[in-house]
């Protein structure tokens, strides 16, 4: 069966969604979004109330409505990379810490899943926490376990809020 990469990306905004400190974030998660579903090797991503401007946000981890979370699909590595490190979006992953909270553990999971899978939070949140635990496996897993990923070497940013 073919297999999918499955992502998880979480932070902590460093104010509430409404707040100006954070809207130009907020005012750019659809047409960032959008962007990744018009990429080639997109598969899926989970999404809130479909309310404009909102994205997930309203998809809280542990009842705190600044939690915000990122859960995609993606036909292999070469395609979240090229979405993450080579579309505009790299522009807004350069800006995270005007608008996230630094993270002082792992936030960032990724793991193979058969083919018309949906992953839903609470296992993307069980992959990080193995993650977290037991390091890098075939379970779940950060980019330095993928071989064949190239672009988060040379392109990501330092480790200073959500990655």
């Amino acid at each position: 069966m073919t297999r999918h990469l499955a992502e998880l990306n979480i932070g902590r905004l460093l104010a509430p969604t409404n707040d100006p400190r954070v809207a130009d974030f907020m005012t750019n998660l659809d047409r960032i979004n959008g962007l990744g579903k018009r990429m080639p090797g997109f598969v899926w991503m989970m999404e809130g109330s479909g309310e404009p401007g909102t994205g997930n946000t309203e998809t809280w981890i542990g009842g705190d409505p600044q939690f915000v979370s990122n859960l995609s699909v993606w036909e292999d590595a070469e395609a979240l990379e090229t979405f993450v490190w080579g579309t505009i979006h790299k522009q807004f992953y350069d800006r995270k810490a005007e608008w996230f909270e630094v993270m002082g553990d792992q936030h960032f999971v990724m793991w193979w899943i058969d083919a018309g899978h949906k992953p839903t939070l609470n296992e993307a949140l069980e992959r990080l926490e193995h993650l977290k635990t037991h390091g890098n496996s075939d379970h779940a897993f950060d980019w330095s376990h993928l071989k064949e990923a190239r672009m988060w070497r040379e392109k990501r940013c330092t480790g200073i809020a959500a990655e």
